[in-house]
């Protein structure tokens, strides 16, 4: 392998890796994961990796995993200058620079698709797709204006699971939601009102969307109506509520294998 030690931590061909922050994707679709499980899961996948900086002793460790992209530039740089660069403190050793996968048109997503409205938080974007992941729901729908999955954190909470689905970006809630009716999906939202359906109860059908609201202000009236059922998890008296991605997890589980 052909490894390009740093002299510059300053180099402009490293400004990736000082610049990058959670909503500051370029226009190439460009982002930067970290931590070598969740690096060494992203080189399994077919991801254009542009470059990774990492210190010698992960490239040899590693270094068969690296082997199949060729393409990318191996920058290899000390601890000290790692977090130098990042400005703080780092537990790890090693940082890539990838392209986003392509999205999924929303035609071809799967049958069982896991659908954000207004998610402000990084990091429930992340635990979500683990979790979506790992029970087995293979399309993730979230909006073009929320924080995207790719983001440095939300991968990072993934452990870089978010490579396993299936993702699109919608603009209008109201649009797409009427789109996936045409396309046969039932549209269950998850909120509590006094007619919604106690999640023990739902009975699910072959094609349907899992719709999670805001973490605060949950799904307005107006998605409500659009939705064919609304769903809710039964919980003891005096508790309100769940963080959503704990309940989007109990949802997506009891869809997934529940009878």
């Amino acid at each position: 392998m052909n490894y390009t030690p740093i002299d510059d931590i300053n180099a402009p061909e490293l400004q990736i890796y000082h610049q990058f922050r959670e909503h500051a994707f370029k226009a190439d679709g460009s982002f930067v994961a970290d931590s070598p499980k969740v690096v060494n899961l992203l080189l399994e996948k077919n991801i254009e990796v542009r470059s990774i900086l990492a210190t010698q002793e992960y490239y040899d460790a590693y270094q068969a995993l690296i082997e199949s992209k060729k393409d990318a530039v191996f920058y290899v740089a000390t601890k000290e200058q790692m977090q130098n660069i990042v400005g703080h403190k780092i537990h790890h050793n090693v940082m890539m620079h990838g392209i986003r996968p392509a999205e999924t048109p929303l035609d071809d997503l799967g049958d069982h698709i896991l659908m954000l409205d207004e998610i402000s938080s990084t990091q429930n974007i992340g635990a979500i797709a683990r979790s979506a992941a790992a029970i087995g729901i293979d399309s993730y729908l979230v909006p073009n204006h929320g924080p995207h999955p790719y983001s440095r954190r939300a991968l990072r909470v993934s452990m870089g699971h978010v490579s396993m689905l299936d993702i699109h970006c919608y603009d209008d809630i109201k649009q797409t939601i009427h789109a996936l009716k045409e396309n046969g999906y039932r549209i269950y939202a998850a909120e509590v009102t006094p007619d919604s359906t106690p999640l023990a109860s739902v009975k699910v059908v072959d094609k349907w969307v899992l719709l999670m609201g805001h973490e605060g202000s949950g799904l307005s009236d107006e998605v409500l109506a659009l939705c064919d059922e609304v769903v809710t998890i039964e919980m003891m008296e005096g508790v309100k509520s769940f963080n959503v991605g704990i309940a989007a997890s109990i949802m997506m589980y009891q869809f997934k294998h529940g009878k």
